[in-house]
């Protein structure tokens, strides 16, 4: 599958360097203090400068004060092994960037502190007790994706009034696909819709998904959260694009890609947010005592040319409140 850098504006957006900074330069006596950060998906270079951003926002400066190792790994399997790899290096912090990389560094290790990047609860997938009080070794940013189904449902709606039924796409597979669906449901039924639920757990499957929507009489899609979908990048507005299908997606990345309209949290600020409890943690914090971050910042992306290619009016309505539109 083709990789694609999306957003490349990021990769040279850093924060000014803290004038305190050269205060914190490691001696020999106190090395200089080791991030291992995995990220399980598509490599994307906006991530890393995001973290790097948010480390500096605590006085953290790359090479100076800390070293920030980026471990990408494609294939879930092979988590464990990294985590495990890092764990007993004894790094000083693991962040885990995707709920499957987050869980795979709580189980190697309960002693090094841990920050994780979700979209789902982490409270319903074990990955803490509370939101405000998450106890152990590990705290992070949730992006609570399920939170903001209803709203890309009634976008979706907005977009197209006269569908009765929409499509959900969800893996299986993924620890949220459950609540994930139960979302969407009651979602649906908010708007008096009907929805098809589409399971995919492989590229195939998606595929798959997406040509058998025309049969289903579904008149728009709604992407699931997930690091199956996330690895696709380009590859889902492609498959819109072929079938003719409207999508509405949780991040604009695809709709700079080519698909039609996202609504959901800037991946940038929450991982600009993960930097910033990394440094927190590096400076003595216990991610026990530390609340789980929620987005501050949201992002409503719509591209103007995918929208005539499917021949769709936008409802000044939606324009009006978009955050951003492709021409």
């Amino acid at each position: 599958m083709r990789r694609r850098e999306f957003i490349t504006a990021f990769s040279g957006a850093a924060a000014a360097w803290p004038l305190g900074a050269l205060a914190q330069q490691p001696t020999p006596s106190k090395p200089m203090p080791v991030v291992g950060v995995i990220v399980s998906g598509v490599t994307t270079a906006f991530i890393e400068a995001a973290i790097r951003q948010g480390l500096s926002e605590t006085g953290r400066i790359e090479d100076q004060n800390v070293k920030a190792e980026f471990h990408w790994v494609e294939n879930v399997d092979q988590l464990p092994q990294m985590a495990a790899d890092l764990a007993r290096r004894q790094v000083s912090v693991i962040v885990g960037a995707g709920l499957p990389a987050a869980l795979a560094a709580k189980a190697a290790t309960a002693t090094i502190p841990i920050v994780f990047e979700t979209a789902g609860d982490p409270v319903q997938v074990g990955l803490v007790a509370s939101l405000n009080r998450p106890g152990g070794n590990i705290t992070g940013v949730t992006q609570l994706a399920s939170d903001l189904v209803s709203k890309r449902v009634g976008l979706l709606h907005d977009l197209i009034p006269a569908a009765s039924t929409i499509g959900f796409l969800v893996n299986p597979t993924d620890p949220r696909a459950e609540a994930q669906t139960k979302q969407m449901r009651e979602a649906a039924r908010e708007f008096g819709l009907q929805v098809q639920i589409l399971d995919a757990s492989s590229v195939a499957a998606v595929n798959t998904a997406f040509a058998n929507m025309p049969g289903l009489k579904a008149g728009g899609l709604l992407v699931g959260s997930g690091v199956l979908f996330r690895r696709q990048g380009e590859g889902l507005p492609s498959l819109e694009a072929r079938y003719g299908m409207p999508v509405i997606y949780q991040y604009r990345e695809y709709v700079e890609a080519g698909g039609l309209i996202s609504y959901g949290a800037s991946l940038a600020d929450t991982y600009r947010q993960v930097g910033i409890y990394v440094g927190r943690v590096l400076k003595g914090e216990k991610p026990a005592d530390m609340p789980v971050m929620r987005p501050t910042k949201f992002e409503l992306v719509i591209n103007l040319k995918t929208a005539k290619a499917l021949g769709l009016t936008i409802p000044p309505g939606v324009l009006a409140i978009a955050d951003e539109v492709i021409e």
